[in-house]
């Protein structure tokens, strides 16, 4: 099988807060380290009640100190949000801490609703269109420094921070072929050009210093229970909080609710359909054999796991399954 990692947004059911939410993340991670997934991110949203890792590097430092092994990092830093110099201090401190473990995804949405951004950009002419070149310009922090160069990011420089292009759309597949850069698709929420980007990142792809071949990683929502009718109601938190997204209501992870889509009306299900096409809900056999399919369709290097469930411990038991059945799907 091929590596598995997970994506935790640091779900905040409700009844529970923010404090709860992170405390559960460092559970998960300490777990997922035991169970053998090779990386645990966490990523940038903001003015969304259900999720905690807003802060991110705060979040990953807290995960990082817990763990040995694994490695930590963005999925992803939404980089118009911030100063690439600020970026490089926070990841390269990350990495002096914690040496050959951080990765940085990075990506050009917003990551919130466009209050929120304005809150954070002020300005939001040109942002977007800067992404390449701050990109690059992050990069260049994590060179060992010259003779006198001027400006440097402290921590940063000569750092191992494995730089990753995330993105939803052909736009960052570009880029990271362009770049030379490991690149992850956001299929778990958005998986419309998934094919397109991946051929063509595929296609375009230039070797750099950082990687010789183009490395693909793709997400996906996997709902593992002891059941197929139990990962399925598992399931209905997450569907409930996307459509309570997408219908301009954010708010914490709602419990689970039986037979939740004969509640949803057709225009519902068809953007559940379409936004959360890539996941794999059911029991063992299901999960291995949908898990199976979706490596062997896709041609994925690596996948990114992520599953938004209300009960901690229940999701706790969910990747203990799935990484039991992805063995056996060698």
């Amino acid at each position: 099988m091929i590596p598995l990692s997970v994506l935790d947004l640091s779900p905040v059911p409700e009844g529970s807060d923010a404090g709860q939410a992170l405390r559960n993340s460092v559970d998960l991670a300490r777990h997922a380290e035991a169970l053998g997934y090779g990386r645990y991110w966490m990523a940038e949203h903001h003015n969304m009640p259900g999720i905690a890792s807003a802060a991110t590097s705060v979040a990953l430092a807290h995960v990082a100190v817990a763990t040995n092994t694994i490695r930590i990092g963005a999925g992803g830093i939404m980089l118009p949000n911030h100063a690439p110099l600020m970026i490089a201090e926070q990841f390269g401190t990350l990495a002096a801490l914690h040496p050959h473990r951080i990765d940085l995804g990075l990506g050009r949405a917003p990551g919130s609703d466009q209050i929120a951004a304005r809150a954070m950009r002020r300005n939001l002419t040109g942002d977007v269109d800067q992404f390449p070149s701050d990109v690059v310009e992050l990069m260049h922090y994590f060179q060992p420094t010259e003779p006198g160069q001027t400006l440097q990011a402290v921590p940063g420089a000569g750092q191992d921070v494995a730089v990753w292009i995330l993105g939803s759309s052909t736009y960052g597949a570009q880029l990271a072929a362009h770049l030379g850069l490991p690149y992850a698709f956001a299929s778990h929420f958005a998986p419309g050009q998934m094919r397109e980007a991946m051929a063509i990142y595929r296609e375009r792809f230039r070797p750099s210093d950082r990687l010789a071949a183009p490395r693909v990683m793709l997400g996906v929502n996997v709902f593992a229970a002891d059941t197929d009718a139990e990962a399925r109601l598992l399931f209905s938190s997450q569907q409930q909080a996307f459509l309570n997204l997408r219908r301009g209501r954010p708010g914490k992870l709602p419990p689970p609710v039986e037979d939740f889509e004969a509640s949803v009306d057709r225009y519902g299900r068809a953007m559940l359909a379409d936004a959360l096409a890539c996941a794999v809900v059911g029991g063992p056999d299901t999960v291995r054999d949908g898990l199976r399919a979706f490596v062997a369709s896709t041609g994925a290097d690596e996948l990114m796991v992520t599953a938004q469930i209300f009960d901690h411990t229940t999701r706790k038991h969910s990747f203990e399954i799935l990484a039991r059945e992805a063995a056996k799907a060698d």
